[in-house]
């Protein structure tokens, strides 16, 4: 049914969860606003950051990007690499090519980033493109970085009926329905309940074998 799989990066492919909020903890102390619990940072894996820092810590705009600053300076050090590849993803990568699909990252980690953390783990030559924002300002929605690999994988209005994304939060599902292509949902991933629900996803699954069930 689908031919043209778009993956999410953060709680689809990867449990990134450790590297992230450790990287948050770090520019949260640097701003002078002290640490959260744990708990209370899981909203930061999915969205853009300086959305998160806005919505979850209350900052301004100004301050975001001042702790999206922060956050940087020790991800690209260590953060990238504090998390691992969920059971059953390499597996999955592989059979999907070997049926013949076409895969793609779009995320709204950096794309740098994400080509870093997807070579660490012997995973980004599965993949024909990976998109992400840049760190001027580009692609600053899931929306857009939709957009973005649909554009490079030149597909026509006709190709989208045989596009699916699979991500874990709202904001893939908004990108997904705005660039209008399926998308699944994975359970497993960081969504609060009943968020993707909400966000008008039918279909989610709750380890990532299962996506096979719908993809071969």
């Amino acid at each position: 049914m689908y031919k043209y799989i778009l993956f999410d990066l953060d709680g689809t492919l990867t449990d990134s969860a450790p590297g992230i909020i450790r990287c948050v903890q770090y520019a949260l102390e640097k701003c002078g606003k002290g640490t959260c619990p744990n708990r209370e940072l899981l909203p930061f894996i999915g969205p853009p950051l300086t959305e998160s820092f806005q919505k979850v810590c209350g900052m301004t705009a100004a301050e975001a990007n001042t702790a999206l600053e922060y956050y940087r300076e020790r991800f690209a050090r260590v953060g990238m690499y504090e998390n691992s590849v969920y059971d059953g993803i390499p597996e999955l990568l592989q059979n999907l090519r070997q049926a013949g699909k076409t895969l793609a990252v779009a995320t709204s980690k950096p794309q740098l980033y994400a080509e870093k953390i997807l070579e660490h783990f012997g995973l980004a030559a599965h993949f024909s493109t990976i998109a992400g924002p840049g760190f001027n300002g580009e692609l600053p929605t899931k929306a857009d970085v939709i957009s973005e690999v649909l554009q490079r994988l030149h597909l026509t209005a006709a190709d989208k009926n045989a596009a699916v994304m699979l991500g874990d939060r709202e904001h893939d599902a908004i990108g997904a329905q705005q660039n209008k292509i399926a998308i699944i949902g994975a359970g497993y991933g960081y969504s609060s309940p009943g968020e993707l629900s909400a966000a008008g996803v039918r279909q989610i699954v709750s380890a990532p074998q299962d996506f096979a069930d719908f993809l071969l």
